[in-house]
């Protein structure tokens, strides 16, 4: 989860399309003012069925061909090959020279619509046009999928029914399952010989992280995320995958005083030094500052773990696949190996 995402969630919010008198007509025209519960049923009734972490069934007569998704999300299927199902997508897809966002993973990003490349941007006429069957997406927060603008959100979601897979407050492993089931769902062989491989390095590479936390024991480790405004310290106790990595043994530090939803302690930049850590996980997103432009931020360079360049970058967002999942934990792993205590 976005250790940034108060600054993300407060800002407002626009829609590409026009007036809300012309957008109204529109939605009604494409069919959008059933409330969102016209395909979205408590029981069977079609050929294609998916329950999702709000314990929402959708029932389609097929599996869905046009599926809009949150960029991860998409990133995600295109890891099982059933992306070609995805025909847009939304959040950080491509960054301001045309290439593709690290969030977009192997997702070839010239072959979707986009329909939002930022928060808050979520072009509704676009989506509309796409006549999508189903919108899928992360939710971190129970009921909330991610980067669906708030205050466009009950026109976005009266369009077609969703799927919300839970990224947040539970370990690493049980997203990625959970994704691998939609996957599964829509025509992915969890069994072929690419999927296999994929599991078993997560697999492997999870074994590493925990044999080097315990040869390299006594470390603090310190996950964050910088803002203009503000340093976060975000909590292990929330983040998937900082949950999983507590589990194998890393000793994250979990911050005192927390956010309304548990994710983070904003701390403003004269106090970044609240918590002394050996090692930082500095969010490496596009929408983060990263520690190259953080110089002249108070206290940012009397950190121990920046004093000895023990900076290890961290994608608060991961790909929820084996996939995308198995590069990062052996990354993590030879970082372990090769930290000194400092704090």
């Amino acid at each position: 989860m976005s250790d940034s995402r108060a600054s993300q969630f407060s800002r407002r919010g626009f829609l590409a399309a026009g007036g809300a008198t012309a957008l109204g007509a529109f939605l009604s025209a494409c069919g959008g003012d059933d409330g969102g519960s016209g395909s979205t049923k408590a029981g069977g009734g079609g050929d294609w069925t998916f329950t999702d972490d709000r314990k929402k069934q959708v029932s389609l007569p097929a599996k869905p061909t046009r599926i809009v998704a949150y960029v991860g999300a998409a990133a995600i299927l295109q890891d099982y090959g059933v992306a070609d199902r995805v025909k847009g997508v939304f959040g950080p897809t491509k960054l301001k020279d045309g290439s593709r966002d690290p969030q977009a993973g192997e997702l070839d990003v010239n072959k979707v619509t986009i329909i939002g490349n930022a928060y808050g941007e979520f072009n509704i006429e676009k989506y509309a046009s796409l006549r999508p069957e189903v919108l899928v997406g992360h939710m971190f927060v129970e009921n909330d999928i991610f980067y669906v603008p708030p205050e466009s959100k009950d026109k976005i979601l009266a369009l077609a029914p969703q799927v919300a897979i839970s990224t947040g407050a539970l370990p690493l492993p049980k997203p990625i399952e959970r994704y691998a089931e939609l996957a599964a769902s829509l025509g992915a062989d969890l069994n072929s010989a690419q999927v296999t491989a994929a599991k078993a390095r997560f697999e492997k590479a999870a074994e590493s992280v925990r044999a080097a936390a315990k040869a390299n024991g006594g470390l603090k480790v310190l996950a964050c995320s910088a803002s203009p405004d503000l340093f976060y310290a975000s909590n292990p106790g929330k983040n998937s995958d900082l949950m999983y990595y507590k589990e194998l043994g890393v000793d994250i530090i979990v911050p005192n005083k927390l956010d309304k939803d548990d994710y983070f302690e904003g701390l403003s930049w004269e106090n970044a030094d609240k918590y002394k850590a050996d090692l930082l996980l500095v969010d490496s997103r596009t929408q983060a500052i990263q520690p190259k432009d953080l110089g002249s931020k108070p206290s940012w360079k009397d950190l121990p773990a920046v004093k000895a360049n023990q900076i290890f970058p961290w994608q608060p967002e991961p790909r929820f696949s084996y996939a995308g999942c198995a590069p990062i934990l052996e990354e993590l792993a030879k970082t372990l190996q090769t930290v000194k205590k400092v704090s």
